[in-house]
């Protein structure tokens, strides 16, 4: 497996142990939906939200969380909103991003990061 996927995996565990710890319920992760992805699915309350999660060895060339362009947040929707419809899910909606920088060990979750886009 590639180095970047690693990295991957070891930033999502991190994120869903992080929401574990801020009281989130996970529900589901890599939720696939055609060609969307959804890193991490959880609900804390009446809340679900939908969590993109970004993973750098360092914040040298960029923030982890501004990967996260207009096309790959269309891709989240298309997903949340399956997931939503398929479960028959009635609960507020939030779009999250967790940003991870293992060097120096930083997570930032940004909630309602951004706004449903189709």
């Amino acid at each position: 497996m590639a180095q970047h996927n690693d990295t991957g995996n070891i930033g999502e565990e991190m994120a869903a142990l992080f929401l574990i710890k801020k009281g989130y319920m996970i529900l589901s992760r890599n939720f696939r939906y055609k060609k969307s992805e959804v890193d991490i699915i959880a609900q804390k309350e009446n809340t679900i939200a939908f969590v993109e999660v970004k993973t750098r060895t360092n914040a040298f060339f960029q923030e982890p969380e501004l990967s996260v362009t207009r096309s790959k947040q269309k891709q989240i929707t298309k997903g949340a909103n399956y997931y939503i419809q398929e479960n028959e899910i009635d609960l507020d909606v939030r779009f999250d991003i967790i940003a991870i920088t293992l060097f120096g060990n930083k997570i930032n979750h940004i909630e309602d990061a951004f706004y449903p886009l189709v």
